[in-house]
């Protein structure tokens, strides 16, 4: 799979915990807007992208917000996470799932993945998708999913009850990207990020040559293609 689009230039803001915003030509689209996330994150959007239904993805309130702010928004989502919201806003709601392609606000959006990872054998598996955007950029959800296309710029997991350093690292020598950019890393302090900087930088084994970096929240940066 994989969907060419425009050359048009491609902003990423980090915002809290596992949520980001995606900005081209003058449209925003945000993605997990949760409960960690900042209370305005999703405000503004022209859409909107979850990956699962744990609260530090999907918060209904954030969610609300930013469809009652922008009337034309709309969100896309897995069925678990669209049976919880749709009702409020007939039409705007769209589930979709693994192997989905379709544009939302001017962005081309890939569909990969179908389960959240494995926190411990006794805690049911929810249901996981993850997002390539404008082919361009991944952002995997609550799942190390190796896309069956090439990724640009990977939105890593870094710290999670589902995982650790040695599958982190992994996960990014499988996914093969240029650049990495943290994402899930609202429940480490200084010396935890410091760590994961060390660790995926180049006192760290090595990361198949993608290049890792550290956003706070607020900071923006422009995507190469």
């Amino acid at each position: 799979m994989g969907i060419d689009t425009n050359d048009a230039p491609l902003g990423l803001t980090k915002q809290g915990h596992a949520c980001v915003r995606l900005h081209k030509e003058g449209r925003t689209l945000v993605i997990d807007p949760g409960g960690f996330s900042e209370q305005e994150a999703a405000l503004g959007a022209d859409a909107l992208l979850v990956t699962h239904e744990h609260p530090d993805h999907f918060d209904e309130l954030r969610l609300r917000a930013a469809m009652e702010d922008n009337p034309e928004a709309q969100i896309w989502t897995l069925r678990s996470v669209a049976d919880q919201i749709s009702g409020a806003f007939p039409g705007r709601v769209h589930a979709v799932g693994h192997g989905d392609t379709f544009e939302a606000a001017g962005f081309r959006i890939e569909v990969h993945g179908e389960l959240h990872a494995v926190i411990h054998p006794d805690i049911p598996r929810v249901t996981n998708i993850g997002f390539v955007v404008d082919g361009l950029v991944f952002h995997p959800g609550d799942a190390l999913t190796v896309p069956a296309r090439p990724v640009h710029t990977l939105l890593l997991p870094v710290h999670a009850p589902w995982n650790k350093y040695s599958e982190v690292l992994d996960y990014v020598r499988a996914v093969g990207p240029t650049q990495v950019y943290d994402i899930h890393d609202g429940l480490l302090n200084d010396n935890g990020l410091a760590l994961f900087g060390r660790m995926l930088g180049a006192g760290g084994p090595g990361t198949g040559g993608a290049a890792h970096a550290h956003l706070d929240p607020g900071e923006r940066v422009s995507l190469a293609r």
